[in-house]
């Protein structure tokens, strides 16, 4: 049985950079999205990497173990089972920035946000707290965990912007990536044609649309070239 060709990581940030997570999300339905309730509490909130994975329960010692692992590029998951307890902070941020990570994402507490808040290294989380966790809890990186209400495993290809963070099979990426450009490339024919005074309606299938739905046909709304 011949092995799958490595993934092109680097035709995946390109792609990456060219698209939002909406486009994503439009091209392939079945895209894993976490929760809008885990929030950017950096400067920027754009990342694209390949996840190495933690679970923790309010002790951040895996956390440790996981940015020790982690390299350049990567996004670092951390699955704190949700509860407020922080689990990192300005010196987790410092140092994933020196190893150049992609990214830091809690589902749990984060603190330090008078150096957050102004961080260039994208960090989510669910929670921003105070008080921090134990350190006596030895952990195993690169499982599969639950963050945001999604599963990830490590290696999967995890992109976040200003609209949220979606977690894409890195078998399918490039794909799903390529299929996010087309939809973008669309998108922007029709800000075109708005821009030249077009009504929204003119630029979609909408009166073949609505007839096809009112006589209980099956249709799909899509944009008109």
């Amino acid at each position: 049985m011949t092995a799958p060709a490595p993934l092109d990581l680097d035709a995946v940030r390109r792609l990456a950079a060219e698209v939002d997570t909406t486009a994503i999300c439009d091209a392939a339905r079945d895209v894993r999205v976490m929760s809008p309730r885990l929030r950017c509490r950096s400067a920027s909130p754009v990342l694209c990497g390949p996840a190495v994975t933690v679970r923790c329960r309010g002790d951040f010692l895996g956390v440790v173990q996981a940015i020790e692992r982690a390299g350049a590029g990567d996004v670092l998951v951390v699955d704190g089972g949700g509860r407020e307890t922080a689990l990192a902070g300005e010196l987790f941020a410092r140092a994933a920035l020196h190893k150049g990570l992609a990214g830091i994402i809690v589902d749990g507490g984060y603190r330090d946000m008078r150096f957050v808040s102004g961080c260039p290294l994208p960090v989510y989380s669910r929670h921003v707290s105070p008080m921090a966790g134990t350190t006596t809890a030895l952990a195993d990186v690169n499982r599969t965990v639950a963050c945001g209400g999604v599963p990830v495993h490590a290696g999967d290809i995890v992109v976040a912007d200003h609209d949220g963070i979606v977690v894409l099979d890195p078998a399918t990426a490039l794909a799903q990536l390529t299929a996010a450009a087309a939809v973008m490339a669309a998108e922007a024919r029709v800000v075109e044609r708005l821009d030249a005074g077009a009504a929204l309606g003119d630029c979609l299938n909408l009166a073949e649309h609505t007839g096809r739905l009112a006589r209980g046909e099956p249709s799909r709304l899509r944009f008109t070239s």
